[in-house]
């Protein structure tokens, strides 16, 4: 499995929030490559939690929405990751900043099955976040899943066919 060199310092876009605890994490989804993932804790929360897998819009990484998404979930009360897709941000995968639709589905089911290992985590209350289609197949797949909000940066369709 390839080690990722992940930065340790906060480099997202938005502030740091005092009421959630942040790390880096890693795991592999079954094609062999390594995600790179934020994971967001509430301080004041004890017990199992809830857990929300988020993923950005086609392009994004964890640094952006997703990372922001994820945190305010946490600030609510998940425990949530936020993870960069493979061949993207600092995950792994050659060759860089491109999309598969079976390997990018099965990097939110590799979240899922992250996450529903952690300790602290309800395996019963998983639900999902982003990447549009990918959300959605994973959903269709994963019987663990059990809510999904797909996001999109914009209607690619109307944009190609209109500029």
């Amino acid at each position: 499995m390839e080690k990722l060199n992940l930065t340790q310092e906060w480099d997202k876009v938005f502030p740091k929030s005092d009421t959630v605890d942040h790390k880096k994490v890693t795991f592999h989804n079954r094609y062999g490559i390594t995600l790179a993932a934020d994971m967001y804790t509430p301080k004041s929360v004890v017990g199992k939690l809830p857990v929300i897998a988020v993923s950005g819009p086609f392009g994004a990484v964890k640094e952006q929405s997703s990372g922001l998404y994820a945190q305010k979930m946490a600030e609510l009360g998940f425990l949530t990751i936020a993870f960069d897709p493979s061949y993207t941000g600092e995950s792994g995968g050659t060759p860089r900043y491109v999309a598969s639709p079976d390997i990018n589905t099965e990097d939110f089911c590799a979240a899922v099955d992250f996450l529903s290992v952690q300790e602290n985590v309800d395996s019963e209350r998983i639900g999902i976040c982003g990447w549009g289609g990918m959300a959605i197949n994973a959903a269709a797949i994963d019987t663990r899943i059990k809510a999904t909000a797909a996001m999109t940066m914009y209607d690619m369709p109307r944009v190609t066919a209109n500029g």
